[in-house]
């Protein structure tokens, strides 16, 4: 019997419950060694505490160093302050993995297998932000300060490096706008440049490219990339074009690495209009619990998963609506802990 492994479970808002108890689900057919600690964030805390990131959801991821969580609703514009964000803050969660790699084949795309390696902490994402007043328009003028400090940027690098090394990895291309953006990107160029050459030259092909570029070669011929690894925002917007070529956000997990924490998530949102209709596509959630077991040294569990719901999704052909299937999250949920008890 396996020692349990203490971790903090947040379901989320919207659809988040519903996908949480589906991957919930297969992780008991897999008798992956979880112990929950069930909290609350969002939407959901504001509801029940007044507050999108309870002290006693703070106070339990410290404790366990490991969450589960589904999507958090933020609001767009005013309102509070986004729970993700708060949360890679709190717990340092510099490193953003995000792997994408075709499930159901045929598609417009195909054998795709990228990586996003998106650092987590700095850029413009720090929200250090203030409007200035020009006679009677308060919102005249926007402005934003983007920070990339070096110890930030090598600590990402050599994350994604050190991944790519253990994972087989044959090449790492560096995202940047260092031609315009001299100091902001420039910075996290040549810290990635200088690591290379004096710790990692010849385990790993290292290429650098303008983001613009990365994006159009992204579109037009993806195979010839391997891993990306790139400064905050421009992480956040690849990561969201490479899912799309495995079939969208529904098929993108995410995992937030940091030096004493870890959190792993759906990178979709929270999907309100769909809530509690029983038709949300869990498979995002349950690539994240892939993620997770192979961080807790499980990946022989973590296997089994992946090749369930590729037997589910490509053998069975029971998938949801939105990849053109006609189960619901239920109907899903259920052919899958089959496959999994199936090739236990």
């Amino acid at each position: 019997m396996s020692t349990p492994i203490p971790a903090t479970l947040i379901p989320g808002d919207g659809i988040g419950p519903e996908i949480v108890d589906a991957t919930l689900a297969a992780f008991d057919a897999l008798g992956a060694p979880f112990a929950w600690d069930r909290q609350i964030a969002g939407l959901g805390g504001v509801q029940a505490a007044g507050d999108p990131l309870p002290q006693a959801t703070l106070d339990s991821i410290r404790r366990t160093r490991l969450a589960l969580k589904g999507p958090l609703e933020t609001p767009s514009g005013g309102g509070y302050r986004s729970s993700n964000v708060r949360l890679r803050e709190e717990f340092q969660l510099y490193a953003n993995l995000r792997p994408a790699r075709t499930v159901i084949p045929g598609g417009r795309f195909d054998k795709i297998d990228l990586v996003v390696v998106r650092e987590n902490l700095e850029g413009l994402y720090i929200g250090h932000e203030h409007y200035v007043k020009i006679d009677e328009d308060p919102h005249a003028v926007a402005m934003a300060t983007g920070i990339n400090t070096r110890a930030g940027s090598r600590r990402i690098l050599e994350y994604a490096f050190e991944t790519a090394v253990a994972t087989g990895r044959k090449k790492v291309t560096i995202v940047h706008k260092a031609n315009i953006m001299k100091a902001l990107t420039g910075i996290f160029l040549e810290t990635g440049l200088d690591i290379y050459e004096r710790k990692y030259k010849g385990r790993f092909e290292l290429e650098t490219i303008i983001v613009d570029a990365c994006a159009m070669k992204l579109v037009l011929n993806p195979w010839q990339f391997d891993m990306l690894v790139t400064t905050n925002l421009f992480g956040d917007i690849l990561s969201d074009l490479v899912a799309g070529l495995v079939g969208g956000l529904g098929m993108a997990p995410g995992a937030n690495i940091g030096a004493d924490a870890a959190i792993f998530e759906a990178v979709h949102g929270s999907a309100p209009d769909i809530a509690g209709k029983g038709v949300a596509n869990p498979t995002a959630l349950l690539l994240a619990g892939a993620l997770m077991l192979e961080h807790v040294q499980r990946p022989e569990l973590a296997r089994r998963l992946r090749q369930a719901i590729d037997d589910t999704l490509n053998v069975d052909n029971v998938r949801t609506g939105d990849l053109g299937g006609k189960a619901g999250t239920a109907a899903f949920t259920q052919a899958l802990v089959a496959r999994i008890q199936g090739g236990a």
